[in-house]
Order: C-alpha cells, then structure tokens, then sequence
C-alpha cells in the first residue's frame, strides 16, 4: 500500500512531522503557498488567523495533485484560529479523496480544534482526525500518538 503526507508549515511542526512519517515509509509532499507571511510571531498569527477565519484560499507554487497511486492520505496542517490553515483549503479543493484511507494531523499551541474537528467530520466522515500539540517539543507524545493503528 503506497502511503503519502501531503502538507503545510509555517513554524516547522509539519516539518517534524513529515520527518517521522517519512521514517515510517511515507512519501513527502510539502505544500507551499504564494501568500507571504508576516516576520513577526504576533501579527503572522493575527494574519493567518483572520484569512483563516473568512476561508481564504492561497495560490499554491507547483501543487503536484496527482494521487491516484497512494491508498492512504495523511493531510498535515497547522490550526489557524481554529481552522485548517489557508494552503490546506487550496489542497482540498485540488485533491481526490475518494476511495482513500485519509487521516488528517492537526497540529497548534493548543492541541484541539472543536471547530475543524466538526467540519472534517461532516466533509470526510470516515477519516481519522489527530491532533498533535507543539510536536517539536513533544516529541514522545508525537511517538505514542503513532503507532501501527494510526498509520
């Protein structure tokens, strides 16, 4: 069964995460979007938070949606005001997910998305949601939250 995470980061939790999976035999396909963030931590959160919010969409650079080869998807994205974050939308919208094994990890400061968790739900009811808090400095979390059940 092939096995593929595709996704977003902007402080490098996806990064980890894209680095362990990849040790368990994943492909690796990182999303980057053409929306340029703030520097500064505090307005790149007020930024994202806020397109976030009103559902904004980024332009994607060289998006590869082709997925027909993979049985399993894992979409990685950061929460955003408690939502996927911008570039994760555009993937969603350019993604087949039909007939797919799809697990989302959601990872944020908090560890919980009530509202993400919701619309994921009623969008893709059979996937599995995982919600990492701050996975580069919890890393043996991570490790428990990953065993041969979870992926």
């Amino acid at each position: 069964m092939k096995k593929i995470f595709i996704y977003y980061s902007l402080s490098g939790n996806g990064d980890f995460v894209a680095s362990y999976l990849k040790e368990k035999g994943f492909d690796i396909r990182k999303v980057i979007s053409s929306d340029k963030m703030p520097q500064n931590t505090f307005l790149r959160i007020m930024t994202g938070g806020f397109l976030a919010g009103i559902g904004h969409k980024s332009k994607l650079i060289n998006f590869d949606n082709d997925i027909r080869d993979y049985d399993e998807i894992i979409i990685g994205s950061p929460i955003w005001n408690g939502r996927l974050s911008c570039p994760i939308n555009s993937v969603l919208d350019n993604l087949d997910l039909n007939n797919k094994r799809l697990t989302f990890i959601l990872y944020s400061g908090s560890g919980e998305a009530p509202k993400v968790n919701e619309k994921l739900s009623q969008k893709f009811p059979q996937s599995k949601i995982i919600h990492l808090k701050e996975p580069k400095s919890n890393i043996e979390n991570m490790k428990t939250i990953f065993n041969e059940e979870d992926i």
